[in-house]
């Protein structure tokens, strides 16, 4: 049976992918909120002109009828937002990263065990790419063997001038490695089965912007994992002649094979998204992935409706956004 949504911020784009997906598997919303004006907000309108903007945030958590929120606020913000709504009754997905500190995961932790609800972040560079669900589908048939190693690439665009001011403030995005680290953080737990992980070397660097110091467009990090290791860079060097945000790939290592995912675009060819490499004892093929599905969100719906844990296990998002958070204490000297 289908649920209402509800939402706190559209700061981030990544709104437009959570609530869409989300439509899609029958949910339904009636009303937003976000703190002060919002770069997205025109285009948000235009996209959903059915949504009705509430002044005040309690509108949405005091209505009973709402399952779950979307929040997708400034990154600092996230945390006490999601905790408003879980004390509330409610269910949440919240836009990467999660939350910016140690201290607001450990409220947040607190706060999830005893309410019961889902705290859930999307990681959308997995849960919203088909090529990656094609390589977890393979990974899992034991098509590459046991993966030992993960690199991940994820240059952006720097877009300035659709960006906000807390896009330059350190304190209020999280760092490079905190934010869109965190997306790579969750594909090396998830494809090495690690639980136990040390950051072996994380670095942050402001290399183009010395008006902005608390920019970071550069960011790497070596994870070594208990059952594999990683190597997982970031950066906002992406050039304009890309014809898309950024040329992200996803490299797998295996015992028996290796997996290649070009999942925004395939350079020097026609402009195609979800594009996977196999190699292995039998096979040295291409796959288009355009046809894979994204479990995430009908798994993600199950849950709301059945108090199960299909879509992401909580430990799982609780480790990911720790050590994407220490991984940025680390390179920060802190």
């Amino acid at each position: 049976m289908a649920f209402k949504l509800g939402i706190l911020g559209i700061d981030h784009g990544h709104i437009f992918g959570m609530l869409s997906n989300m439509q899609a598997q029958g949910a339904h919303c009636a009303h937003y909120w976000t703190d002060g004006p919002a770069v997205t907000e025109d285009k948000f309108r235009q996209v959903f002109p059915q949504l009705e903007k509430v002044a005040d945030r309690r509108a949405i958590l005091d209505d009973p009828e709402v399952a779950m929120v979307l929040i997708s606020a400034v990154p600092a913000d996230r945390a006490a937002l999601a905790i408003e709504a879980m004390e509330a009754g409610k269910d949440v997905m919240v836009d990467k990263p999660g939350c910016t500190t140690l201290e607001q995961l450990e409220a947040v932790r607190e706060v999830q065990a005893r309410t019961g609800r889902i705290w859930s972040v999307n990681f959308s560079e997995r849960f919203e790419v088909r090529a990656t669900t094609r390589a977890s589908e393979l990974v899992a048939e034991g098509a590459i063997g046991r993966v030992v190693q993960v690199v991940t690439l994820a240059p952006h665009k720097q877009n300035l001038k659709t960006r906000p001011e807390w896009y330059f403030q350190r304190e209020r995005f999280g760092g490079i490695l905190c934010d869109i680290g965190s997306h790579q953080v969750d594909q090396f737990l998830h494809f090495t089965g690690s639980t136990e992980v040390t950051v072996a070397h994380a670095l942050v660097e402001n290399t183009t912007m010395p008006e902005h110091p608390g920019f970071q467009d550069f960011g790497e990090m070596t994870l070594v994992g208990d059952k594999g290791h990683g190597y997982l860079r970031l950066d906002w060097f992406t050039p304009d002649g890309l014809p898309t945000w950024g040329d992200g790939r996803l490299f797998l290592l295996g015992t028996e094979g290796t997996i290649e995912a070009r999942k925004y675009t395939d350079i020097g060819r026609e402009h195609r998204t979800d594009n996977l490499y196999l190699v292995n004892g039998t096979e040295n093929r291409f796959i288009d992935c355009s046809d894979a599905d994204l479990p995430y969100f009908p798994r993600l719906v199950a849950d709301v409706q059945d108090r199960t844990e299909t879509a992401t296990p909580q430990a799982h998002t609780f480790r990911t956004m720790e050590i994407a958070i220490r991984a940025q204490m680390k390179a920060e000297g802190r």
